[in-house]
């Protein structure tokens, strides 16, 4: 108790004996000052000032700002007098004789200071720092460049300088800066890509840069940091061709395995370059099965073919041939937990494409049998044959396979994922009551996706139970997702259209609309999507979709319909009026993308 009493004691001595320190007034001349009310500041700084020899720097610019410039070179020569050699006061001179009009003066004053420089880094620094601190931005730079040639020292000043030009956002300048530095610093590469992404504006800051590079790496070629950097811009600027080939000359220059070409095939796949990662893909299997990404490559290849064909962008004998490049690839390497993976995409390319859904089953079912499966990807595995149950209409086993991995895996993903799929098999049944009590339990899940749709699908029920009428119109469309969900599509939007017809009125008007807009995107119809997308988002601004609707309308402006100024209008649209959707981290990111000032 007494080391307490002590403590207490010691503390308060301490806090009278700061507060004495802190001269008085001080804290409401710094409000005045920061709030630019600098008439009510100055006779305040101007007491602080001559009583403490405190606060000159705020005194002095509230002076010039007042242009009360008779007592600023009072003070100022007071300063040069008591502190002859100080640079702060010489440089506070220099700005004095510029606002009072006398311009030669102040260049002549200026070149006084400047024009021998010491051959000293930290002096120099703080002369650029003292003009950098009176707003004599193009005279710190000078400095700095002088200082430079005084110390014979190119890298020298880096930092200072790309401070500098970046907050002048002299682009050019701070591309030439960093160009220079990356040759001797690669370190810095991911700080200079940052910096680009949030300061330029438009592809011609990219071309610049561009520019600047290759001339770089002209004179030297074999500098990784200023290579790494042209990929980088390619990408920025879309030209994957340019950048995988950028990629593939430094996979070869540094003699590695191929994990650079095969890390940069996920962005050309999120940007749909599908081209030029089906090029990478092929590099990498050319260099024989003995290299690690030869299995993955050969995986990844299929993937992407599996990915445009769920894009509805295939033709009848694509099924056939990709289906060949799947048993082709399993015959390879036969059934282990390296090929699980496209043992699962085969089975499902047999389900719902080739309607061989019997097929499909088998190959899951003896998949599972296979030895050394992880556990997660047993579970998953066990998800896609529930998928195949409904297929086959064993809806018994469905519901079975899913509630046994929402056990095996409790309090995960998979175990949401799991219930999710069993809530919306409830609902293709019409067991409304049942299905929204599950979903409702996982608008809490900590998958946001699965959060989300378990919040549409639960609305979209609570909606449309208040009559028997509403009812019917709701079993009438979960039976056309069901159609859906099976991939058949035609008989999906004649089952919608009869929904249309037949309960006119029903609040189902914004999801079939949406439902048949998916449909459409799925047969590659992107103009009748669009359309659909543009109703919602123009008639149903305020019901359950029209964020998606936005969403979908920007990403088909950015892809397919070629209009990007469109896009973008949408990406702001969804930005401003749905902030709180879950769609608008990814749609802020695409904005930026567009605008061209942000990464991939």
């Amino acid at each position: 108790m007494k080391k307490l009493v002590l403590l207490l004691a010691l503390t308060l001595k301490m806090a009278i004996v700061y507060s004495q320190n802190i001269p008085l007034g001080s804290n409401t001349a710094m409000q005045y000052y920061s709030n630019g009310n600098y008439e009510s500041a100055l006779p305040l700084l101007r007491d602080l000032f001559y009583k403490s020899g405190l606060y000159y720097d705020q005194y002095f610019d509230v002076l010039l700002k007042l242009k009360n410039l008779g007592e600023a070179e009072k003070i100022v020569k007071k300063q040069l007098k008591a502190y002859p050699q100080n640079i702060n006061f010489k440089v506070d001179y220099g700005r004095l004789l510029q606002e009072q009009g006398e311009q030669e003066k102040a260049k002549a004053w200026i070149k006084s200071i400047t024009e021998k420089l010491p051959k000293d880094e930290t002096e120099i620094r703080n002369l650029a720092t003292a003009f950098y601190r009176n707003g004599g931005y193009d005279e710190a730079v000078k400095v700095l460049l002088q200082g430079r040639e005084v110390l014979n020292k190119e890298t020298v000043f880096t930092f200072d300088l790309i401070s500098l030009y970046r907050f002048q956002k002299n682009k050019e300048m701070l591309v030439s800066e960093y160009v220079n530095a990356l040759q001797h610093n690669i370190e810095i590469i991911n700080q200079a890509q940052n910096t680009f992404a949030g300061l330029f504006e438009k592809p011609g800051d990219y071309e610049s840069l561009k520019q600047s590079l290759i001339d770089a790496l002209q004179r030297n070629p074999q500098n990784i940091a200023l290579t790494e950097l042209l990929l980088w811009t390619y990408t920025q600027t879309r030209q994957y061709n340019l950048a995988l080939k950028q990629t593939i000359a430094l996979d070869k220059r540094l003699k590695e395995d191929g994990e650079r070409v095969y890390d940069y095939t996920f962005t050309l796949i999120e940007n749909k370059a599908f081209e030029q990662a089906i090029e990478a893909l092929n590099y990498l299997t050319a260099k024989g099965k003995e290299n690690r990404f030869y299995i993955p490559a050969k995986i990844q290849l299929i993937n992407i073919k599996t990915g445009l064909l769920e894009e509805g962008n295939y033709k009848p004998q694509d099924l056939t041939l990709l289906e060949q490049d799947f048993t082709a690839l399993i015959s390879e390497f036969g059934k282990s937990v390296k090929t699980a993976g496209a043992i699962k995409q085969l089975s499902h390319l047999k389900g719902f494409y080739l309607n061989k859904a019997p097929e499909a089953e088998q190959l899951l079912e003896d998949l599972l049998k296979t030895p050394g499966l992880p556990e997660e990807t047993t579970g998953q595995i066990k998800l896609s044959l529930a998928d195949i149950y409904i297929l086959t209409g064993e809806v018994w086993d469905a519901t079975l396979a899913y509630s046994q991995v929402e056990k095996q895996f409790p309090n995960t993903a998979l175990a949401q994922e799991a219930k999710f799929r069993n809530a919306k098999l409830a609902y293709f049944q019409g067991d409304f009551n049942w299905s929204k009590a599950q979903l409702d339990v996982l608008k809490s899940a900590t998958s946001q996706l699965i959060a989300n749709d378990a919040l549409n699908l639960g609305l979209l029920i609570a909606e449309n139970l208040a009559s028997p009428q509403d009812t019917l119109a709701l079993k009438a469309y979960a039976n056309a997702d069901l159609l859906t969900f099976k991939n058949k599509l035609i008989e999906a939007l004649s089952a919608l259209g009869e929904i249309e017809k037949t309960f006119a009125g029903t609040s189902l008007a914004d999801d079939i609309l949406m439902a048949e807009a998916k449909i459409f995107l799925k047969q590659k119809q992107p103009e009748k999507a669009a359309t659909h997308l543009k109703t919602i988002a123009d008639n149903y601004a305020y019901d359950l979709w029209a964020d998606d609707a936005l969403f979908m309308l920007a990403e088909l402006c950015e892809h397919d319909l070629k209009s990007p100024e469109k896009a973008k209008e949408y990406y702001q649209k969804l930005l401003s009026n749905y902030p709180g959707s879950i769609l608008i981290n990814d749609a802020r990111k695409r904005f930026r993308i567009l605008r061209g000032d942000k990464t991939e």
